[in-house]
């Protein structure tokens, strides 16, 4: 993953985002143990992490909190989600 082509955005325009179309990018290996860190750490300690994702447009960076992790999406604070298969890695 390339720095320089990773867009950070603010959580509130991820409602707008499109999540279509084909899945290009490998998954972290550990990744639903670090959502689940996460989310861990957001409940707990109000913790933020950075949630690298993919969009219909392409690579994606948010800093937020995660609230919950469910079978396919996660559940950030203000009550938006993420699909988790397009959800690259989580970094702490």
């Amino acid at each position: 993953m390339e720095l320089l082509q990773i867009k950070t955005i603010e959580k509130e325009s991820i409602g707008s985002l499109s999540f279509l179309g084909e899945k290009k990018f490998k998954q972290h290996p550990d990744l639903i143990q670090q959502l689940n860190q996460a989310m861990r750490l957001g409940n707990g300690y109000h913790t933020k992490v950075s949630i690298y994702f993919h969009d219909s447009e392409g690579s994606k960076r948010v800093e937020t909190t995660i609230w919950a992790v469910g079978n396919k999406y996660i559940l950030l604070k203000g009550g938006i989600w993420i699909p988790i298969d397009r959800i690259q890695e989580i970094k702490f």
